[in-house]
């Protein structure tokens, strides 16, 4: 029997056709249109995702007996907040996760309902990702469509509802809403009183492996009674579909945006919430840190400063005697930042050129900004108790043995490359798999599908040089700050 795993990403949806023994058959990829009606803000349409999941559907099995697909398992963007009205069609653009419209709204939150209350309904605080304060930006803004509110729904549940005519969400999800009661697993009734909405406009919550309906869409036909399960955020889709579960195991995702994920059998809060404390596919907890730049760094100073797309190529320039001996710094807040700093302000900035640099010198900077930047969250981590000597890597930005290398040795930690480097779609599949009975649980279907391709180990000499280098970093940004702030301001 074949599953199928989709991944709702922000630049195009990506589907596999995986069978039992984790085997992929076929991989279908579907780009769609952003939109950026002001400076900052981020939007996509809903539809356009359905449409080109339709028609990736259709690829992707071309070559199959449609009635040997069993399942379908979805991991989606985050945060994004899609609306329907009575007729459970689409208001108006979703206000996508790296929107970043809603400064006064997550100033309101943190500030008068305050931190702490936050934490305790929600074991998180505000961040201008989050979709609370997408609500609340919604209904003093755009009040009329505020008002013809009937479902609130995130971008993967959007895609499930479309399958099977059901509003569901997953506990993963859902946490990173600042509606749900993370620790006890339901909606909070407080919160949908200060976001001013009935608990009925938000889904039903499920397990990610819950088997939520069948597809039953006139426009996929052929996977007409195919199960399929309530999904999970992309992240933590991805920690499945590189076996990140049980107690303390990390995963770093280089996508778009940049994550350290760390499964836990049990829940916990940092004390300064600089660590998103959500509820993990597999049905425990995790703590994660995402950061909103990562690849995209990678992607915009190679394609829009060095006009280039040979990435490989500006990279094979990169000699190991460069690592950590480099004098410039790059700060990699191109669309502000969410962990560990939340703060909207800030911005990408190179610090300490001189006339001896050149672009090897700054495109280094850029790998080792992001790299650094992963290492701030991870010592929030350590600050917990979290002892943290190995990872899974999987995303976009981990096909560069070169930024690996970085990574390795900036963190001084090993780390692991899956087989399958699939990520959100492959634990997608996985999920889809559990809730069809295939596997008994996530942990066995992770046991029997999930194995490693490759170890990196840092390099004591190159490690070291990166600590000294990590300790001059993490100045960088305070001394900036208040300057951000302003240049906003302007």
């Amino acid at each position: 029997m074949y599953y199928i795993g989709i991944d709702l990403g922000t630049s195009s949806v990506k589907l596999l056709l995986v069978d039992e023994a984790g085997t992929i058959h076929n991989t279908v990829s579907k780009e769609y249109p952003l939109s950026f009606p002001h400076e900052g803000w981020n939007e996509q349409n809903p539809e356009d995702w359905w449409k080109e999941t339709v028609e990736g559907l259709k690829e992707l099995i071309i070559n199959i007996d449609p009635s040997e697909v069993k399942g379908i398992g979805c991991g989606g963007q985050m945060h994004g907040l899609v609306i329907l009205d009575e007729k459970d069609e689409v208001i108006r653009p979703c206000i996508l996760w790296n929107d970043g419209r809603t400064d006064k709204e997550v100033e309101y939150l943190n500030h008068e309902i305050g931190e702490e209350r936050l934490s305790e309904l929600t074991a998180n605080i505000a961040f201008a990702g989050f979709t609370a304060p997408k609500i609340l930006w919604l209904k003093k803004n755009e009040p009329d469509h505020f008002e013809r509110i009937k479902k609130i729904m995130l971008p993967k549940d959007y895609i499930n509802y479309k399958l099977t005519g059901r509003h569901v969400t997953d506990y993963s999800d859902a946490s990173g809403m600042l509606l749900l009661d993370v620790k006890n697993k339901c909606w909070s009734k407080e919160m949908c009183s200060i976001c001013d909405i009935d608990e009925s406009l938000l889904p039903e919550l499920h397990e990610s492996y819950d088997v939520i309906g069948e597809v039953n869409h006139e426009a996929l036909e052929m996977l007409k009674g195919v199960s399929v399960v309530a999904g999970a955020g992309d992240n933590a889709a991805a920690a499945i579909g590189t076996g990140t579960i049980g107690e303390g195991n990390c995963n770093i995702s280089l996508g778009t945006s940049g994550t350290i994920f760390i499964s836990s059998h049990h829940f916990q809060v940092d004390e300064n919430n600089a660590l998103h404390s959500f509820a993990h596919a597999d049905g425990n907890y995790h703590l994660m840190a995402c950061m909103l730049s990562a690849a995209s760094c990678n992607k915009w100073f190679a394609e829009e400063i060095l006009h280039t797309k040979d990435y490989a190529g500006e990279q094979e320039k990169i000699k190991d005697e460069q690592l950590g001996n480099n004098n410039i710094y790059f700060l990699p807040y191109l669309m502000g930042e969410r962990s560990p700093i939340n703060d909207t302000d800030a911005r990408g900035c190179f610090v300490g050129m001189d006339m001896h640099n050149h672009r090897t010198d700054m495109y280094l900077s850029v790998l080792e900004g992001v790299a650094f930047a992963i290492r701030d969250s991870l010592e929030v981590a350590k600050k917990l108790g979290l002892h943290i000597c190995s990872s899974k890597v999987c995303g976009g930005g981990a096909k560069s043995p070169l930024w690996l290398k970085i990574i390795s040795n900036v963190l001084n930690i090993q780390l692991e490359i899956p087989i399958s480097e699939e990520g959100p779609g492959y634990g997608g599949a996985m999920l889809a798999m559990v809730g069809c009975k295939a596997y008994e649980s996530i942990e066995e279907c992770c046991e029997k599908l999930i194995h490693t391709k490759s170890i990196i180990e840092p390099d004591v000499i190159i490690a070291k040089r990166y600590e000294e280098k990590y300790q001059k970093f993490r100045k960088i940004y305070p001394a900036m700050k208040d300057l951000f702030k302003e240049i906003r301001e302007m």
